[in-house]
């Protein structure tokens, strides 16, 4: 019997939430120092600040803004309705992040309008997961799956994980938007769906 997303979601969040300290750590400096190796100087990147156990830390951002990358981060909000809008994006100033909703961090207005998503030639892309054929497993809102379409059709869209977390197969649904890419600490870029 094949697992859902709710029971994929919940073991891996689970498993995360084990991770001692020094390995997330650890793993947090592989990631700033892989993504150094596939984005150019003067490229837009949209990327995200990671929170509680994801995979990362603020110093990948840092880390592309030193390198002379302009870096996006999302703005997510809901429409009054509840439903996820597609991620609109701010311009990323190291020391500039404010406190936003769902426990994020974001960059202060002015933002761009979620179209800014087209401008970058990568996207990274939070994740619990992602299988070999592009399917890219989240938390469930929404607010990739309404983004992802607008980027270049040339982007990389690379979803951050942790090595366990590559897997062979996920359950899909058709609105699940594949992503090219996976990034994980040992691994580094890794092409997927071929």
């Amino acid at each position: 019997m094949q697992s859902t997303k709710a029971q994929v979601r919940g073991e891996i969040l689970a498993a995360r939430r084990s991770v001692p300290p020094p390995t997330h750590a650890a793993e947090a400096a592989a990631l700033a120092s892989h993504v150094l190796e596939f984005v150019e100087a003067g490229q837009t990147v949209c990327g995200y600040v990671p929170v509680g156990s994801e995979p990362g830390s603020a110093e990948l951002i840092d880390g592309l803004a030193r390198h002379q990358v302009t870096v996006l981060l999302p703005v997510a909000r809901r429409a009054s309705g509840g439903a996820a809008l597609p991620l609109r994006w701010g311009r990323y100033r190291p020391g500039e992040l404010v406190d936003a909703p769902f426990g994020l961090r974001e960059p202060p207005q002015p933002w761009l309008p979620a179209g800014a998503v087209a401008e970058a030639a990568v996207v990274l892309i939070p994740a619990l997961a992602v299988d070999r054929r592009g399917t890219r497993l989240g938390r469930g809102a929404g607010f990739y799956d309404r983004t992802l379409p607008l980027a270049d059709d040339g982007a990389a869209l690379v979803a951050v994980v942790r090595d366990d977390e590559l897997v062979d197969h996920l359950p899909s649904e058709p609105h699940d938007v594949r992503v090219t890419h996976a990034l994980t600490p040992r691994q580094g870029l890794v092409t997927l769906g071929r």
